[in-house]
């Protein structure tokens, strides 16, 4: 506070650099979802080994003609050729491969019905190194007036496609930035007060968004990874913010100086800050462990952002608060304190009296919000990963009628081919191997058409394209791929050395997911572990900890259900604009794990470092409990509408993988809030007693000692234990006096 215009100046100046640099370098991201070693990944190598130059992203323009015509008819004929030799002119495109050339391969990509038809386009690069204007280059030539005349109705699919249909204005920020706003100032009733916490979010999310873009360049990053910190951060780094100017307010209204109101702020909820924040990041960067290099990029990005909030919330903030003055404080607060001088803080209303009502039915309201919660986890039993594709995509965009359209032409499995790729050895009867294995795939259970098999120039190497009769992300795909690897495969390739591996998008989301489950409760128990470490050094208790981590999993299991009810279940899934219901992406559960446990954390240190503050001071359990849940529930309240409010306004991203992060984030924070920590945590607190706060002695003695909040102590302040004659704690239960903390 003392240089708050260089501590201002600091941070814009981070803001413009890292902003500056970020335009510069471009992007750089990367949604390589293979695992090396897996069968997918092998076959990708050979595949990129053997047919060099075949590498590019392969798109489809889909074409179905009115009632009465033919995608066979001179006119549509004409129009549509003319339409494709404009695409393979056009900058980025490698080649066009239509249906009215010579060869069976182009009669092949005419409907049955002669109604439909598709034509392949590759591009020289991957999607994600497409710029978009030549993927929009590309809709363009293909959908013009003059393409689409006489009822002709064509789309277009694939991920460089994909990407013109990314909204390019952030309304999802904007909006949940305004929301938040508006709770703020009803909340504070200041202007000055209300816009704070917004201006230090966008500030440091901000700078944390470029950062993000320039860690691209530097490992692989998946580009959903600065929306993601971006949904994070706006939601902490406002809350943050919140909690530490309310604790500025209380110090304006108890008649402290501004200097030291704020000081005092982030000497005591400051601390609570950092800590949560720690929790956040240890949780986020759990996901190394899994030595993913795919998500190793989306845990740096989404701590990076994190950690530039907990930051800017104890030094940019402080500096801000000093240049509004008493202006934190709405004009009515100030003119009270200015007539009737500084008035002691009373806990009243709704707030006071619920928490009287929980601690007179802890029983009663415990029950009630363990049947919530397990009602609405029911759901998480039958989550199913998998490839959610453009299948998924809202009905009006063109990948999604594009997707339609190939499956109502062809049927469902053209939509995600599976590719079988051999690499052929010494052997003279390799080759021989792979036609047979061709024959094998064909009768093969699942299989709806196959080959021919396609040998490379060396003549080494061989792909067999293999159309399911069922969608990508069918089970009955997923079947299939598991038939072909530990079945057809190793029969065709018997006293030969032939060497096969099944590929594509089905089979690379299977392995992926068989890898992230097979990791994941190593996974959750690091997360899980960690956390409880934190709080057994902050609370010295061992009863918080172990709670904490069995809320935590009860907020992560319920938000699962209402996911799987939406997306994999389709429940409302289609008015909302998001798409059709499908299988949840293979890393979307490790993610959610990380930040819902992070986020958790949150709610469990502010309210509970109260309820610690008041047992050191008074040793009464049902007090503490009482007045920890009456001071904090407003705020927490408060809190927990603004975080919803952020993750729900992502839903508008128009990304069907941040409307399932955003939905799943504002279920757990409002499950978290007004359920565990409202209900079910205190219930429980009340029926242990002082349980709530037994720490053995031998391990008080050897654990290091932190403090997250430390009380406002009184002159020469005791633990109950210290007191002359005190009693041990008595609330329902008999337990023993607690150890010092101190």
């Amino acid at each position: 506070m003392r240089h708050r215009l260089v501590a201002v100046l600091i941070w814009l100046l981070a803001f413009g650099g890292t902003a500056a640099a970020a335009m510069g370098a471009g992007t750089a991201f990367s949604n390589d979802y293979e695992v090396p070693g897996t069968e997918s990944a092998k076959a990708h190598a050979l595949l990129r080994e053997g047919f060099q130059g075949q590498g590019g992203d392969t798109d489809t323009i889909v074409w179905r003609t009115p009632d009465g015509q033919s995608a066979r008819t001179p006119a549509v004929q004409e129009r549509m050729t003319r339409a494709l030799d404009s695409i393979a002119g056009l900058p980025g495109v490698g080649s066009v491969a239509g249906p009215y050339g010579p060869g069976p391969d182009s009669a092949a990509r005419i409907s049955p019905d002669g109604r439909t038809a598709y034509a392949v386009v590759t591009f020289d690069r991957q999607a994600d190194a497409v710029p978009k204007a030549q993927a929009k280059a590309v809709v363009d030539a293909a959908r013009n007036p003059q393409t689409r005349a006489d009822g002709l109705q064509v789309e277009l699919g694939g991920r460089a496609v994909g990407l013109t249909e990314a909204p390019s204005a952030h309304l999802a920020e904007v909006i949940g930035v305004a929301i938040a706003a508006l709770v703020l100032f009803l909340a504070f009733g200041s202007l000055a007060a209300s816009l704070l916490p917004i201006a230090t979010a966008l500030v440091s999310v901000g700078t944390a968004y470029f950062g993000i873009t320039l860690l691209g360049h530097a490992m692989p990053v998946a580009d959903f990874a600065p929306m993601l910190g971006t949904l994070v951060g706006l939601g902490v780094g406002i809350d943050y913010a919140l909690f530490i100017v309310t604790r500025h307010r209380k110090g304006l209204q108890r008649g402290l100086p501004v200097a030291e109101a704020a000081e005092n702020a982030v000497a005591t909820t400051g601390r609570a800050v950092v800590f949560a924040g720690a929790t956040v990041c240890i949780a986020l960067l759990g996901m190394l462990v899994l030595r993913l290099n795919f998500l190793n990029g989306v845990a740096i990005a989404a701590s990076l952002t994190v950690v530039l909030t907990v930051a800017a919330s104890v030094t940019l903030l402080p500096a801000l608060l000093s240049y509004i003055g008493m202006r934190a404080l709405s004009r009515r607060e100030r003119r009270r304190l200015a007539a009737e001088g500084p008035r002691p803080e009373a806990v009243t209303g709704f707030a006071a009296r619920w928490s009287a009502f929980v601690e007179r039915h802890p029983k009663l309201l415990g029950l009630v919000a363990t049947a919530v919660m397990v009602v609405l986890a029911l759901p998480t039993l039958s989550l199913h990963l998998g490839t959610s594709d453009q299948g998924n995509n809202p009905a009006t965009s063109t990948t999604r009628k594009a997707y339609d359209l190939l499956a109502e032409g062809f049927g469902p499995g053209m939509n995600g081919p599976l590719t079988v790729v051999a690499r052929l050895g010494e052997r003279p009867g390799d080759r021989a191997a792979v036609e047979a294995l061709t024959e094998s795939i064909r009768t093969t259970r699942g299989v709806a058409s196959a080959g021919p098999a396609v040998f490379n120039q060396g003549g080494d190497t061989a792909v067999v394209t293999v159309v399911p009769d069922s969608s990508p992300q069918s089970r009955a795909t997923s079947e299939l791929v598991d038939r072909l690897r530990e079945d057809v495969i190793p029969r065709a390739g018997q006293d030969t050395s032939l060497q096969a591996h099944v590929g594509g998008v089905t089979a690379g989301y299977d392995d992926f997911a068989e890898v992230i489950v097979g990791k994941l409760p190593l996974f959750v128990g690091v997360v899980v572990a960690l956390g409880c470490v934190l709080l057994l050094l902050a609370f010295r208790s061992i009863g918080i900890p172990v709670k904490a981590a069995a809320m935590n999993v009860a907020a992560v299991a319920s938000s699962f259900g209402v996911v799987v009810a939406i997306f994999q279940w389709g429940w409302g899934s289609e008015p909302l604009g998001l798409g059709s219901a499908g299988p949840i992406e293979p890393f979307l559960p490790v993610i959610m794990v990380s930040v819902l446990f992070g986020l958790s954390m949150d709610y469990q240190v502010f309210l509970v470092s109260r309820m610690y503050e008041e047992w050191l001071e008074t040793g009464d359990n049902r007090r503490a409990v009482r007045v920890g849940l009456a001071e904090t529930s407003r705020v927490i309240n408060s809190a927990a509408v603004i975080m919803i409010s952020v993750f729900l306004a992502f839903v508008l991203s128009g990304d069907r993988l941040i409307a399932m992060f955003g939905i799943a984030l504002a279920v757990a924070v409002a499950l978290d809030a007004f359920v565990l920590r409202t209900l079910l945590v205190p219930a429980l607190m009340h029926l242990l007693g002082g349980a709530n706060w037994w720490l053995p002695a031998w391990l008080d003695r050897r654990l290091p000692r932190i403090s997250i909040e430390p009380p406002e102590r009184r002159p020469h302040a005791k633990l109950p234990q210290q007191r002359p004659g005190a009693d041990p704690v008595t609330s329902g239960d008999r337990t023993e006096p607690v150890p010092s903390s101190r």
